[in-house]
C-alpha cells in the first residue's frame, strides 16, 4: 500500500520527519517497504498484512498515526447536495445470490461531464503510482485509495432497463471487460448484470459495454460488499488482478458502505459536475449495528508480554483504537466492542497485541520475565500419535481418504446394516454422497488402487471420524475410529490389534466373541470389547466381498476397526518401571482339538486360571480346520510361557503345571490334547 505524505496531511498533522513516522509505523505493525520522493511529495510504501484491510486506504493509515501520536483524526463530511429526484425512481437492485454478494448500494448522478481530471487529482493519483484516465474514473480511484472501499461507475444509458441484477454467471457466459479481452465465466462466479447481460465481473473488473466514455452524462455508482473467497477464486481463474479485487479479497467494512458511497459521489460532483439523486438503493442484508464484546483479563498482559501495563493505560489505548468499553471495568478485567473496521479483533490475545503494539514493542525489556510453558499434547492426540507409531511398527502405512463413499462402497463393509446412512448433496462427487460410517471401505478401495498400480499387498490404516445417523431421542454421532486393511491371516491381524491395545492399555483385557458380520468369512472374525465396552471388529474378509464388482481384489484381505474413545479413556501414557526378569522362561506348545463353538477366549482363560502364578502368558500360536478332524471340529495350538520370580523352573515343575492346564481344558472345554 503506497500512501502520500501530503495526502495523509488532510486527515492528521504529519509534521514529524518521514524517518520518524516510518519507524513508528513499522514498530506498530505496518512494515516499511520503501520511501520515494515524488515532486514535492513523499510516497511511503507500507506492507499491509491480510488481517488489516482497514489500512488499505489513506484514512486507515491516518487513523493509525492519530493513535500512535495521540492527535486528532479529521474526516471529510461526505454530505453532497442532492436533487428532489429519488434514486429509487431511476433504478432498482436485485441480489439473486446473497451467498456471493451480501450487500449492494447504488446511487445515481445525472448531468456529469466526462473529461480530464483537475491537476490536484492527477497529482494525488500519480504520487501513489496510479495513472489518470478521466475525471469520473479518477474520482472512484481516489476515494478507493482514501477509504479502502472499491467503487465502479456504470454509464446509466448503457444499462438495459437501467437496473442492476447481481447473480451467478451462466455456464460459459462471456463478457468483454474494460481491458478489451473476452472472458468465459462459470457458474461459481458472481456478475453484475442489467436486464439482459453481464456488465461487470463482481469485485474484479467492469465490462466494456457499460464503461464510462466521453459521451456519458448519467452514471450509476456501485458500492458493494462481495464474499472474499468468491472474488479470490474468480480473479485467479480469469487471471484478472486489480487494486479493487485486492481489497474485496480482504473484506470491506459493511457499516461504511453508505458513507463511502456519499464520499465518492461528493468527489465526482466536485470534479465532473452533475446532480446527485436523493438517497440510494440498498439491497441485501441489514448492516450490522454492533459486534460481540471481547473480554480481556488484565492479568494476562504481563503473562503474555512480560511487562506490567496499568489497566487504565490498557483501556485508554484500546479506546484510542476505536474500541468501546462494554459494561463495567474492574481491576481484573473489562470487555470491549471492536470497531467495524477491525474484523481481526475477535480474541483476548488480539486485544493484548493491540495494547502491546501501541504501547511500544521497544518498551519490552530484553530480559523480560516471560514464563515459558512447554505445551502438552492433549491425551486424545497423544493416543492417536501412539497408535500411528505402533501400526507403523507393525508394517502398516497411514492413509488419508475422503469422507464420502458410494452406496456400493458402503456395502463392502457395513457394521450398521439396516440403519439409514447420512446422505448429503455434494455435486462435485455425485456418486459418492454418503458420509461413511466405517473406514474399511475407503481403505479397501485404496488397496485396490495400489493393486492396480503394481503394489500387490498394500497394508494400510487410517484414524478418522465416522458418521452415524441419529437414533430416536439421540443426536447424530461422529465416533473416531482406527481401521486397518492387510493381506495377513486372522490370527496375525488379531495379534496387531492386541499389540495396539496392550501398548496403550497394559492392564486392559480384550474380550473376543464370534462376529456375525456379512463382510467377514464365517468363523474367521471376532467382535472385541474391553469389559462391557464395545471396542470393534477384526476378521478375514469374505470372498464375496473381495471378488465383488466394486472391489475385485486378487488376494485375500483382513480388516479391523476399533473405536478410539474407549482406548483414550483407558490409555496409560506414563509407564511405571518394571524390573527385567532375573530367571529364564520356559515355553511349551499344546495342541487341543475342540468343538467349533468353543472360542479361543474361553480356552485361554481356562488355561491361565489353571496355571496359577507360574504361567506368565498364554498366547495363540495357530489354528487348523480339516477333514481329518471331523465335522464341526477345530484345533488350537496354545503357547504357554512359564516363569518363576524365585528361581529357574525345573522340567518336573513345568510338567506339573502343564498337566493342570490340560486337565482343566479337558474338563471345562471338552478339549482333546493331540
Amino acid at each position: 500500500m503506497i500512501v502520500s505524505r501530503e495526502w495523509l496531511s488532510e486527515y492528521v498533522d504529519v509534521d514529524m520527519p518521514v524517518e520518524e513516522l516510518t519507524d513508528r509505523l513499522t514498530f506498530s505493525g505496518l512494515n516499511l517497504e520503501g520511501v520515494e520522493e515524488v515532486g514535492d511529495d513523499v510516497a511511503i510504501d507500507l506492507e499491509v498484512t491480510s488481517n488489516r484491510p482497514d489500512c488499505l486506504g489513506h484514512i486507515g493509515v491516518a487513523r493509525e498515526i492519530a493513535v500512535l501520536y495521540q492527535i486528532e483524526l479529521k474526516l471529510p463530511q461526505a454530505e453532497p447536495p442532492a436533487s428532489d429526484e429519488q434514486t429509487s425512481d431511476v433504478t432498482s437492485v436485485e441480489i439473486q445470490c446473497p451467498d456471493l454478494c451480501p450487500r449492494y448500494n447504488a446511487r445515481i448522478i445525472r448531468g456529469i461531464k466526462v473529461g480530464p481530471s483537475p491537476d490536484w487529482l492527477v497529482r494525488r493519483l500519480e504520487s501513489v503510482g496510479i495513472k489518470s484516465v478521466n475525471n469520473v474514473v479518477d474520482a472512484t480511484n481516489y476515494v478507493m485509495l482514501e477509504t479502502g472501499q472499491p467503487f465502479h461507475a456504470f454509464d446509466l444509458a448503457k444499462l438495459k432497463e437501467g437496473r442492476i441484477v447481481v447473480r451467478r454467471a451462466a455456464k460459459r457466459e462471456k463478457i468483454e471487460a474494460i481491458d478489451h479481452q473476452t472472458y468465459e465465466l462459470s457458474e461459481e462466479m458472481c456478475v453484475i448484470a442489467d436486464a439482459e447481460r453481464p456488465v461487470a465481473v463482481a469485485g474484479v473488473m467492469g465490462g466494456f459495454d457499460s464503461e464510462i466514455s466521453k459521451g456519458t452524462t448519467d452514471i450509476l455508482l456501485e458500492t458493494a460488499q462481495f464474499v472474499p473467497l468468491t472474488v479470490r477464486g474468480t480473479a485467479r481463474k480469469l487471471k484478472l488482478f486489480s487494486p479493487s479485487q485486492f481489497r474485496f479479497e480482504r473484506l470491506v467494512d459493511a457499516t461504511q458502505l453508505d458513507w463511502n458511497s456519499r464520499r465518492c459521489a461528493e468527489v465526482i460532483l466536485d470534479v465532473a459536475g452533475g446532480t446527485l439523486c436523493a438517497g440510494s438503493v440498498h439491497a441485501g442484508e441489514e448492516i450490522p449495528t454492533s459486534r460481540e464484546p471481547v473480554e480481556m483479563r488484565f492479568g494476562q498482559i504481563p503473562r503474555l508480554l512480560g511487562i506490567d501495563i496499568a489497566p487504565a493505560e490498557a483501556v485508554k489505548i484500546l479506546e484510542r483504537l476505536g474500541l468501546k468499553v462494554a459494561g463495567k471495568v474492574t481491576d481484573e478485567k473489562a470487555a470491549f466492542v471492536p470497531p467495524s473496521w477491525r474484523p481481526d479483533l475477535t480474541r483476548e490475545c488480539d486485544l493484548i497485541e493491540e495494547v502491546a503494539r501501541i504501547y511500544g514493542y521497544d518498551e519490552i525489556p530484553d530480559d523480560a520475565n516471560i514464563p515459558v510453558e512447554v505445551p502438552t499434547l492433549p491425551k486424545a492426540d497423544a493416543v492417536r500419535q501412539r497408535m500411528r507409531a505402533v501400526l507403523n511398527g507393525a508394517g502398516l502405512s497411514e492413509a488419508i481418504t475422503i469422507t464420502f463413499i458410494s452406496e456400493d462402497q458402503q456395502a463392502l463393509f457395513d457394521p450398521y446394516a439396516g440403519q439409514e446412512p447420512l446422505r448429503v448433496d455434494h455435486s462435485s462427487r455425485r456418486h459418492e454422497h454418503i458420509l461413511r460410517r466405517s473406514l474399511v471401505p475407503s481403505l479397501l478401495m485404496c488397496r485396490r488402487e495400489n493393486e492396480r498400480h503394481g503394489t500387490a499387498n498394500a497394508e494400510l490404516f487410517e484414524i478418522a471420524k465416522t458418521f452415524l445417523e441419529a437414533s430416536p431421542g439421540k443426536p447424530s454421532a461422529e465416533p473416531m475410529v482406527v481401521s486397518g486393511v492387510t493381506g495377513r491371516e486372522f490370527g496375525d491381524v488379531k495379534g496387531i490389534v492386541e499389540s495396539l491395545v496392550e501398548d496403550l492399555c497394559p492392564d486392559a483385557v480384550i474380550t473376543a466373541r464370534p462376529a456375525k458380520l456379512d463382510a467377514f468369512a464365517e468363523g474367521r472374525a471376532a467382535e472385541l470389547s474391553l469389559g462391557d465396552t464395545p471396542l470393534g471388529w477384526v476378521g478375514e474378509l469374505d470372498t464375496n466381498v473381495l471378488e465383488s464388482p466394486t472391489l475385485d481384489l486378487r488376494g485375500a484381505a483382513s480388516a479391523f476397526e476399533l473405536f478410539v474413545d474407549p482406548l483414550v479413556e483407558r490409555a496409560t501414557l506414563q509407564r511405571t518401571f518394571e524390573p527385567i526378569p532375573q530367571f529364564p522362561a520356559v515355553e511349551r506348545d499344546i495342541n487341543f482339538m475342540l468343538a467349533e463353538p468353543v472360542t479361543w477366549e474361553k480356552l485361554s482363560n481356562v488355561a491361565l486360571a489353571a496355571g496359577g502364578e507360574l504361567v506368565e502368558s498364554v498366547e495363540f500360536a495357530s489354528q487348523f480346520r480339516g477333514k481329518q478332524l471331523g465335522p464341526n471340529k477345530k484345533s488350537y495350538v496354545m503357547r504357554l510361557v512359564f516363569r518363576s520370580p524365585e528361581g529357574t523352573l525345573t522340567g518336573d515343575e513345568v510338567d506339573k503345571v502343564q498337566q493342570q492346564i490340560v486337565s482343566a481344558c479337558e474338563q471345562q472345554c471338552e478339549a482333546v490334547q493331540r
